[in-house]
């Protein structure tokens, strides 16, 4: 092997589970229940990561967190936001349910919430509306522009619960889950208003579809949120979401066909058998309560249901959804990949934990294959904690790594409703509504998530502390590394099979970049390693990986 030299060197990165490294990177406190005038109950997580901030945005609060160093951060009330936006509250108006996405595609920032009647016994009895509103810049501590309109313009007047937020290329789209008066949930709406009108604030070219069949289009629908253009106006929804005990076993895709233009259709809905989901937690439908078990033996923290409660990506052509079900007596994670374009299920999968309890998940996605699921965990020696599973896709088979524990909880919860405001024979404390996952747009092997976990309890009045806990994850790839032998009057030159995809190029003359060429002898497959004979040259030869 006399003058033969071997650079080891790749340039791309190959799915390949087992080799995936993730590491946590910055991991901070978010807000606080009683702290910077934060009162919700619950706080209905959400956030998103942007180029230069990680946004939180609950139920009375608004917070900025400069991504390199969180302790720099924007803050203000809910209400401030949206007023500064240029949409005002009346005082016996609330708002509740907030919900934000950054958009790499128009480098904005898009938020939305919906209100009600504060001082009304059933707010649900009377229609409401929905605040949208979108970031001047890629700046959310910037100017914002906002929006409030009627979420029910049928004769139903109908008022919408928690509302749903999506972001594609073409579009915004908002829904909710319609209520008539108490508990009579007559199924969701949609609303599409084509982005680039919305951007030059007009939403008189937005398309309301009305409140639609749950038999056809399923139960609270999740627009889905697409960043690569490969899709646009995708939908996935629940066929049940507690309205009986019993096992489920379908979901619903359909898309929003014109969704750019004014007078957008609905394409036929997909009914999509999955395997048989439970929904976990329906005490107002008389059926048992089956809640997370924390430490000091109670269960009576809601879970909620089976919904979609976060939000839907598409990436690649593929939806990207989770949510809850039960297993062998415990809250577990159920997920799908679907194809956004015919709704065929790709692939589908349970997260379970034989001693937690699962609970509020979101998910996202990148290009590369990585997945990430953030959630809440808790057991009868485990308090509520905020955990994280990454995942890798590889030749269509996701597989998922051990839990991360990202932060743990301090107390068993017990909410100041439950404690004092609730009436209900069997009181429960409001937990999530939901919690939110996103890939970073400045690096796609970054992700962020963001949870609540119980972080004190009250010392005068012996009620518990939520707090959230935001946490960015880092799921690199080792790149792939050649190894050299001799073999006679050739030279054997390996690499492992996960790094399929890329080439094996050489060269005599580094100074030259033109002068790698792809390597012209025959490679053999031989289990986990990729191999090939290259006949010892007697000059110096450097041999890379390029993809």
């Amino acid at each position: 092997m006399t003058g033969l030299f071997v650079l080891l060197q790749a340039f791309a990165v190959v799915p390949a589970f087992a080799a995936l490294n993730v590491t946590i990177g910055q991991n901070f406190l978010g807000t606080a229940f009683q702290t910077n005038n934060q009162s919700g109950i619950p706080p209905d997580v959400n956030g998103a990561i942007g180029p230069q901030h990680f946004v939180e945005l609950l139920n009375g609060s608004f917070a900025a967190y400069d991504r390199t160093d969180p302790t720099i951060v924007f803050r203000e009330s809910d209400v401030d936001f949206w007023f500064n936006a240029g949409v005002s509250l009346a005082s016996d108006q609330a708002i509740t349910d907030p919900r934000i996405i950054y958009d790499p595609l128009s480098q904005r920032w898009f938020a939305s919430m919906v209100d009600f009647d504060a001082n009304a016994t059933d707010p649900t009895v009377e229609a409401n509306d929905f605040l949208l509103a979108f970031s001047a810049t890629s700046d959310p501590t910037g100017d914002w522009v906002g929006f409030r309109f009627r979420a029910d313009t049928t004769t139903n007047h109908a008022f919408a619960d928690f509302p749903t937020l999506g972001v594609d290329s073409n579009a915004v789209y908002l829904s909710g889950n319609m209520f008539k008066g108490g508990d009579n949930n007559i199924g969701p709406n949609l609303v599409s208003i084509p982005k680039a009108d919305l951007l030059n604030t007009n939403i008189g070219t937005r398309t309301y579809f009305g409140v639609l069949d749950p038999a056809v289009y399923g139960w609270v629908l999740q627009p889905a949120t697409c960043f690569d253009a490969t899709n646009s106006g995708a939908i996935l929804s629940m066929g049940n979401i507690g309205s009986d005990s019993d096992l489920h076993s379908n979901i619903f895709t359909f898309r929003v066909l014109g969704s750019s233009q004014t007078n957008a259709t609905l394409s036929t809905p997909v009914n999509i058998t999955v395997s048989p989901y439970f929904c976990p937690d329906n005490p107002d439908m008389g059926f048992p309560i089956f809640n997370p078990t924390q430490p000091d033996g109670t269960m009576l923290l809601e879970a909620n249901d089976p919904r979609f409660s976060a939000k839907v990506y598409n990436v690649g052509g593929v939806l990207y959804g989770v949510h809850n079900t039960e297993f062998n007596s415990r809250i577990a994670i159920q997920w799908y990949r679907v194809n956004a374009t015919n709704g065929v299920l790709l692939e589908q999968g349970m997260i379970s934990d034989p001693n937690l309890d699962l609970f509020f998940p979101s998910i996202a996605a990148s290009r590369a294959g990585t997945v990430v699921i953030g959630c809440n965990g808790s057991s009868i020696n485990t308090y509520v904690s905020s955990f994280a599973y990454v995942g890798q896709t590889v030749n269509g088979t996701t597989t998922f790594g051990s839990p991360l524990l990202l932060q743990s909880g301090s107390v068993s919860y017990h909410g100041i409703d439950e404690l004092y405001l609730s009436s209900d024979p069997v009181p429960e404390s409001r937990w999530g509504d939901y919690s939110a996952t996103s890939l970073d747009p400045v690096d796609p092997t970054h992700f962020w998530t963001i949870q609540m976990f119980p972080s004190d309890q009250d010392p005068d009045l012996d009620f518990g502390i939520w707090s959230t806990q935001v946490t960015e994850l880092i799921a690199a790839q080792p790149l792939p590394q050649l190894a050299i032998a001799p073999a006679g009057t050739n030279v054997l030159i390996s690499w492992p099979s996960s790094a399929a995809g890329f080439q094996l190029q050489s060269n005599t003359n580094l100074v030259s970049a033109a002068s790698w060429m792809p390597v012209s002898q025959t490679l053999s497959t031989n289990g986990n390693v990729i191999s090939v004979l290259v006949p010892e040259s007697g000059s110096q030869q450097f041999f890379r990986l390029i993809q």
